[in-house]
């Protein structure tokens, strides 16, 4: 029961933790955030094991979280409130080629970020061409240009 209990605990506390990060932390991952994870899911382990490292421990831990997550994820397509906090919305950065700088604040994204996606995803090359950029749920950034009517 003690290792259901860890796995529990942990994986509430990680998913508070990620979800007070917010979603860049999560969306983009640079190797500081690679080597974060590592160090994270290491802490995580050790907190969850204990001193426990049989098999059955071990099965039981992965039981638990592999629950919670189904657990979780039947709860979001049933209660929409449940998804919009653990997942969060959409939120628009910039609007008709003027970035939403609070909100931008925010989210801790910087027009640098804004530009490389649109590059990557639309080929713009300046703020200007962009209708809007969406910072989508998972992290990443939707780009809308503009259209020349």
């Amino acid at each position: 029961m003690d290792a259901v209990l860890r796995g529990l605990f942990m994986y509430l506390f990680l998913l508070l933790i990620f979800r007070i990060a917010g979603r860049r932390t999560v969306g983009e991952m640079t190797s500081f955030d690679f080597v974060l994870l590592l160090i994270i899911s290491e802490a995580t382990q050790n907190a969850m094991i204990g001193n426990d490292y049989s098999v059955t421990n071990g099965v039981l831990v992965i039981t638990t979280l592999v629950g919670l997550d189904i657990l979780f994820t039947l709860c979001k397509h049933r209660l929409g409130f449940i998804q919009r906090w653990l997942d969060g919305l959409p939120m628009i950065l910039v609007d008709n080629g003027r970035p939403i700088t609070h909100l931008m604040d925010r989210a801790r994204v910087d027009v640098e970020d804004i530009l490389a996606s649109a590059r990557e995803s639309q080929g713009l090359e300046r703020m200007d061409q962009i209708k809007y950029a969406v910072l989508e749920v998972g992290g990443g950034i939707s780009v809308i240009p503009k259209t020349n009517t």
